[in-house]
């Protein structure tokens, strides 16, 4: 398999999982958000039965989208033309997300997963917003990352193909059919 047809793999996986995170934070953010109607019970419950099992969804694609556009990055470095700097500033903006994953959500994510339901923290609300903030920081990351490697892959592809050698007139073309022989004559 030759280097193009690697980074075309690299660039397809990379943009899969880089939409298919930002289409899951979508509808937590807008999923979250239609909680702040409702009160700390109900948010609590909600939480801790989103805490079962979305970690891990998150976690199953937002790992391969920053690994196959960090590859997708480091493929493209040698050229450092517009399809690697889009590349790049959307590995930064996973990176960000990933980054403030570890230092806001997650830790959130630890406190309320031992929430009481029926009593939950005085400060629940204040707990929610910082909570949801985050997020929808990192949705905005996301969606972003994800347009600028569907960027990259568009101008990748407006890229004009590499041009051939010009073709050596010195040997006979033997892609054309043969002349038929007629007796002497040619």
């Amino acid at each position: 398999m030759g280097k193009d047809s690697l980074a075309g793999y690299i660039r397809f996986l990379s943009l899969t999982f880089a939409g298919l995170f930002a289409g899951f934070v979508n509808g937590v953010l807008v999923f979250e958000l239609s909680l702040r109607n409702y009160d700390g019970s109900v948010y609590t419950q909600v939480r801790q039965v989103e805490l079962d099992h979305l970690d891990t969804l998150a976690s199953a694609t937002l790992i391969p989208a920053l690994i196959t556009t960090a590859i997708l990055v480091a493929l493209a470095a040698r050229g450092r033309g517009r399809a690697f700097w889009l590349s790049l500033a959307a590995l930064v903006l996973l990176v960000t997300v990933f980054v403030l994953t570890l230092i806001v959500n997650l830790p959130i994510n630890g406190d309320q997963a031992g929430w009481s339901v029926t009593a939950p923290p005085a400060d629940w609300a204040g707990i929610r917003d910082r909570w949801q903030i985050a997020h929808a920081v990192r949705t905005v990351a996301a969606v972003l990352a994800f347009a600028l490697l569907a960027a990259a892959a568009v101008v990748h592809a407006k890229q004009p193909f590499p041009r051939r050698s010009p073709v050596d007139r010195s040997q006979p073309d033997r892609s054309a059919p043969a002349r038929a022989y007629r007796g002497g004559q040619r």
